[in-house]
């Protein structure tokens, strides 16, 4: 694409509002003899399966809808979740079961009238990577209590490997290595199941995954292979499965058919459960670039037809999985360096800038850019962008509380509900995110009263809860406190690596502008005549800081007064309290030149439910390797102006100088009655919880009024 005045003037009389620099991202391609309408990828995502997830098998209708949503805004090629070719619950076979693939077929006719295309993504497995939870972990351990799982869920064959090596999430457990026969069952699968799609009018199929540590991602490794077989030892041998696999797929479906692969670039792996952050000088035990450099030309050759490429293990997940301390487009790099050995198109995701993206596609280093979760936050982010209307997308803020918030921490597997392993792929930001028969905006009817509604509290809650009230046609009033509103929100958004959350906080500045929601600023309400002639009344007056009763607890400020003022701060600070909060400040003071120290009366750092474990332990391994001294199973015992004295689990006193403390040890709800008058509580006012569980309770309370 070395001349781009056409496709960019094209482009500017097409889309007048819209950027013109992001012109070379909507012009055609090819994959295989298959041309997509743009370059726009919606990458695949754990939950959004055309078949389920964890139930058995079907034709998974809210996936469908999600699908067609994307692809009525402009996408041109969809990937759904990952579909194992066996089922993780009861095993069964996907090829097996005629009904869901006539349901496919039907559903493909009305997708394709959208002029998307979408190939469908097969995996074999996680292996060693599968999130295993308590129940699992039991199962794997004790023989009896496994084969009473087994006809549910086999947990041996479910993390069978390569080799014999450690769960990710629990290294007691050791993967068995997978049999030869197996693989070959694997092999057959994928060309059967790849036949029924072909059939069903799918325009491709992708395979999960030379990738993040998957299954053969496993196999293609040398620090999870030591197989002696066919497919251990050399570099041939070690990537033999996923050839197999494309092969046996063009056996059963011809060679006009094409197949991606997922595929890191490099492992960024140090070791099991240790990932190489940004910039750091390591020696790679996946695969490093030179290996790539190969494996491409090799996986090319073998017969894939593209390359839809990131970086990274469940080992250093922080690189498939990018949280906001990630730099955007962090991948870019290493696949931008391989598309020089494969002449098939490249695809990189993972935080991807849409400019950047553009810039890389014009100057022929990618042919497309995959985007992901900014899809679970606004399904109309690509028309808006089109249409010129940036600030009316809403941000993805990379937080993974609802997408994929599998918590791992010291002496716990994966810290996940049922619920929550069933319905990925949700959205914090966005309830309707495949749950569109339990969170919808339902308009007042004809016959419905439309309600005035007071909302105490400008937060999260209270903006959310106005924003939906609004839609459905009620009259909301915010009436806060302070200056501003965003509430504590305002205060998370500070440091410089949430960039995104501050335009979180912009798109909800806007989306009320832009519904003449009534705000009213520095008014408190202090009793119900302040609410008189309202006919609900909603209570979102959030949380407060929880006091310790700590010797000296005045010489410390509180973690809010740092992130409202970072200057308070002296140049040795103590950190008090190791949980989400209190990492973040530890990580912006150190951006700064600080030298934090952090102070957790846990056995580990951010040891909660809902942390996704690729941003945990983005800030686990970052204190590690910066030297920020974290003090784990320990607690205070006095503040003094220039110190701190703590104690260690056997009582030993250790004083630790410091020119500021800071305490991070959580909220307490801060409710507000009313005498005489029924409220809707929204969001932390009632229980603390995170950004998901604020903004889903607002849709809650604002769907029933």
């Amino acid at each position: 694409m070395s001349d781009q005045s056409t496709p960019v003037s094209d482009f500017v009389q097409s889309y007048p509002n819209a950027d013109p620099q992001l012109a070379a991202l909507f012009t055609p391609w090819n994959i295989g003899n298959v041309q997509i309408k743009n370059r726009i990828v919606m990458t695949s995502m754990g939950g959004t399966s055309l078949f389920g997830w964890m139930e058995p098998n079907h034709f998974d209708k809210e996936a469908a809808n999600f699908l067609l949503t994307r692809a009525q805004n402009n996408v041109g090629l969809l990937l759904p979740g990952i579909a194992p070719v066996r089922n993780i619950l009861f095993g069964q076979w996907l090829y097996k079961g005629e009904k869901k693939f006539h349901q496919l077929a039907e559903f493909m006719e009305e997708f394709h009238k959208t002029g998307a295309k979408l190939f469908v993504q097969l995996t074999a497995g996680f292996g060693r990577s599968l999130a295993i939870n308590d129940i699992m972990i039991k199962g794997a351990h004790n023989k009896a209590l496994g084969k009473v799982m087994k006809p549910i869920i086999d947990v041996s064959y479910l993390t069978a490997s390569a080799s014999a090596t450690p769960n990710r999430w629990d290294d007691t457990c050791i993967s068995r290595p997978l049999t030869n026969e197996e693989i070959l069952e694997f092999v057959d699968a994928f060309a059967r199941t790849s036949k029924l799609l072909k059939d069903a009018g799918v325009d491709g199929v992708e395979v999960h995954a030379v990738h993040e540590g998957y299954l053969l991602d496993q196999f293609t490794m040398k620090y999870t292979n030591y197989r002696t077989d066919r497919y251990g030892g050399s570099f041939e041998n070690r990537y033999r499965f996923p050839c197999e696999i494309v092969q046996a797929i063009h056996q059963a479906c011809g060679d006009d058919f094409p197949v991606s692969l997922r595929y890191s670039a490099v492992s960024k792996t140090k070791g099991f459960g240790q990932g190489a952050l940004p910039g750091e000088d390591y020696v790679e035990v996946g695969r490093d670039l030179e290996e790539s450099e190969r494996a491409a030309k090799h996986l090319q050759d073998a017969g894939y037809a593209m390359l839809n490429c990131d970086n990274g293990t469940y080992d250093a997940w922080y690189w498939a999985h990018p949280p906001q301390y990630m730099p955007e487009n962090c991948n870019m790099p290493e696949v931008t360096h391989i598309k020089q050995f494969v002449d098939i198109p490249v695809v990189c995701a993972g935080r991807m800038d849409p400019v950047t993206g553009a810039r890389a596609v014009a100057e022929g280093k990618l042919d497309a850019v995959g985007f992901a979760r900014p899809f679970l936050a606004d399904p109309e982010w690509v028309t808006k962008t089109l249409e010129g209307r940036k600030d009316d997308i809403r941000p993805c803020i990379c937080c993974h509380n609802a997408c994929f918030n599998m918590a791992h921490y010291k002496g716990v597997g994966n810290d996940q509900s049922l619920l929550d392993n069933a319905g990925m792929a949700r959205c914090a930001l966005n309830p309707e995110t495949m749950q569109t028969k339990k969170y919808h905006i339902t308009p007042l009817g004809p016959k419905d009263k439309r309600k005035r509604v007071a909302i105490i509290g400008g937060g999260v809650g209270g903006m959310e809860a106005a924003r939906v009230l609004a839609l459905r046609g009620h009259e909301p009033a915010i009436f806060e406190a302070s200056d501003h509103l965003g509430g504590i929100f305002v205060a998370a958004a500070a440091p410089d690596f949430k960039e995104k959350d501050k335009e979180l906080l912009a798109w909800y500045d806007k989306q009320l502008k832009d519904l003449g929601v009534e705000v009213y600023l520095n008014h408190p309400i202090t009793s119900s005549k302040d609410v008189a002639g309202y006919d609900e009344v909603i209570v979102a007056t959030g949380a407060t800081a929880r006091k310790v009763p700590l010797p000296g607890i005045e010489n410390a400020i509180e973690a809010c007064d740092y992130l409202y003022d970072p200057d308070r701060a002296g140049d040795n600070v103590v950190v008090v309290g190791g949980g989400l909060t209190g990492c973040e400040i530890a990580l912006d003071l150190h951006h700064h030149g600080k030298h934090p120290a952090i102070v957790e009366m846990k056995q580990d750092l951010i040891a909660v439910p809902g942390v996704c474990l690729a941003n945990s332990s983005y800030l686990r391994e970052y204190f590690d390797l910066h030297n920020v001294p974290v003090r784990l199973e320990t607690t205070v015992s006095e503040i003094r102006p220039d110190a701190v004295v703590i104690a260690d689990k056997s009582g030993a006193t250790t004083t630790i100088p410091a020119d500021t403390v800071i305490v991070s040890v959580g909220y307490e709800p801060a409710p507000l009655a009313l005498q005489g008058v029924k409220v809707h509580q929204v969001g932390d006012c009632s229980k603390v919880g995170n950004l998901r569980t604020v903004i889903w309770q607002a849709w809650d309370v604002a769907m029933k009024l």
